[in-house]
């Protein structure tokens, strides 16, 4: 989606784990001003600074959550990793330590006594740990006095076309909010296809050769049997490691017998990956963003990222309940 320029800045907001600011941009677009926020990727940070706002901090955020300021909103698509079935599923116990950054955004808002807490994350902490991940969320929340919604929205279902199932946990201060319900934004008809969205001009860096196509375009063997598929309309899962050429069956690849007519040797085949671009259109960025980091990073960023759609949806909604 294109940027939106709101004016009647309300609310201040604090972002964590801001990555390249999915979140962050559909918040901006509704009308909340975002005075902190913070990332440790260096090259997250200066896609965020080239494209969302100069108020970020690289760091982790244990070590410079002293630095935040006042706010009424905190935001965070907390990592992810410990709890996704692509990753160990380590979950509070993650041996990176990544688990236990739930409970650094307790004691944030638990600090500053915090209004509205907008968390992300993957849809299988709901079944982690045969649910008791969740129920501990859950817990926590309510001994801090918030009262919490959740629900997973798919980017599908927001405008673009990307199969992206995430959980969405808003939670509202209850000394602030006495409500006993939250309505989530309601899904919408989608009227584009990946295909609509693909670039007009593609270099041949991006096509398969004939090597890695015996890979990417293979069905696996032993216990890792699967069909590939390309062309899909609807995109899957973005993901931060789509720079590897992973298998058909997991990652997205489209046939363009026009680029590769135009720039392709007899060593590449007709089908290739989605370029950097296409990614950011997958994931709702605007069009004037600025790519000032490499490939590889382009991938990840756009692959950790939240879909700005789904993330102004969410914010559209949080603010009709705090300007009530």
């Amino acid at each position: 989606m294109e940027r939106i320029i709101n004016k009647n800045k309300k609310y201040k907001l604090v972002s964590l784990f801001s990555g390249i600011g999915g979140l962050d941009l559909g918040f901006d677009y509704s009308g909340f001003d975002i005075v902190w926020a913070n990332d440790m990727d260096k090259y997250a940070v200066q896609s965020y600074i080239a494209n969302v706002g100069k108020n970020i901090v690289q760091g982790d955020i244990r070590l410079v959550k002293n630095t935040i300021p006042e706010h009424d909103v905190l935001v965070g698509g907390f990592p992810c990793q410990p709890f996704s079935s692509l990753g160990k599923l380590e979950g509070f116990d993650d041996s990176q330590g990544r688990g236990t950054l739930f409970f650094e955004i307790m004691d944030i808002i638990k600090t500053h006594d915090t209004k509205v807490v907008v968390l992300e994350n993957v849809k299988n902490i709901l079944s982690h740990n045969k649910g008791e991940t969740f129920r501990r969320i859950k817990d926590e929340f309510e001994d801090a006095g918030y009262r919490l919604f959740s629900e997973v929205l798919n980017s599908a279902d927001f405008g673009v076309p990307q199969r992206r199932n995430r959980l969405f946990m808003i939670a509202f201060n209850k000394k602030y909010y006495d409500i006993q319900t939250f309505d989530f934004p309601n899904p919408e008809k989608l009227k584009v296809t990946t295909q609509d969205l693909l670039d007009k001009n593609v270099e041949a860096k991006y096509f398969l050769t004939k090597k890695v196509a015996e890979t990417v375009l293979s069905r696996g063997k032993n216990n890792a049997v699967s069909e590939p598929t390309i062309d899909l309309p609807i995109s899957k899962t973005l993901t931060a490691t789509m720079h590897k050429w992973h298998r058909a069956s997991q990652d997205n690849y489209f046939t363009d017998k026009k680029n590769y007519d135009k720039y392709c040797d007899d060593n590449r085949i007709p089908i290739r990956r989605l370029t950097p671009n296409e990614c950011r259109k997958l994931q709702g960025f605007p069009s004037d963003w600025k790519y000032v980091v490499s490939d590889l990073q382009c991938y990840r960023q756009f692959g950790n990222a939240v879909t700005v759609n789904v993330s102004y949806a969410v914010a559209k909604k949080i603010r009709e309940v705090m300007d009530k």
